[in-house]
């Protein structure tokens, strides 16, 4: 019909119009106690802030608007007090990609902040890469690695990823990546290098520690 409205996202994920992240939160929310899960379903988010990164070294919320009056741009520290406010108000327990992929200062920043009870995800950051995860390592900058076999390139190389994560205490979630078969091979992988976390299809799961 001429007038339907499709809400997907890219990959095929429920995607409501909502202009405002504390709208999708608070709609998330509300979902997880209609359905009788409050308490049992946490919330993770992935902010992939490096499409909205301005070469100013800033944030813009309003980056889609042709006509944006630059009002929506914000520094780093006050994108992770966001992050901090929605943490401290919403169930979350994961952000992935919270700040540019080489924005390491703020990264630490947040991690030193909420590290403790959130778990600060690099996706972008890492890219699976032993070398870059060893920066991170020694600026502190994160706990959780993303892990995507074709990011890096090598099994090897992704389980050398995962294994110096796991030596740090950081969290490994294995992510299939955009345009992902069915081929059942990441779980396997997940089950092998005992991540408990997975990033798949339209869910992120986590199984009990």
């Amino acid at each position: 019909m001429a007038n339907e409205i499709y809400l997907l996202g890219d990959e095929g994920g429920f995607a409501p119009n909502i202009q405002d992240p504390v709208e999708g939160l608070e709609l998330l929310t509300k979902a997880i106690e209609k359905a009788g899960y409050t308490g049992k379903i946490k919330i993770a988010l992935d902010a992939a802030a490096s499409e909205f990164f301005t070469e100013d070294r800033k944030y813009d919320f309003d980056f889609k608007n042709k006509n944006k009056d630059g009002s929506k741009i914000i520094s780093g520290k006050d994108l992770a007090a966001l992050y901090k406010s929605y943490s401290e108000k919403y169930p979350i327990v994961s952000i992935e990609d919270p700040f540019d992929q080489d924005d390491f200062e703020t990264y630490n920043h947040l991690t030193s902040e909420i590290g403790t009870n959130v778990q600060i995800v690099g996706d972008d950051l890492l890219v699976t890469n032993p070398k870059r995860i060893h920066m991170a390592i020694e600026k502190k900058a994160c706990n959780a690695l993303l892990l995507k076999v074709n990011q890096i390139g090598s099994v090897t190389e992704a389980i050398e990823a995962c294994l110096l994560s796991q030596k740090q205490g950081w969290g490994v979630m294995v992510s299939h990546r955009s345009g992902e078969t069915e081929d059942t091979f990441i779980a396997d992988l997940v089950v092998g290098l005992g991540t408990g976390q997975i990033k798949t299809g339209k869910l992120f799961l986590s199984t009990p520690n």
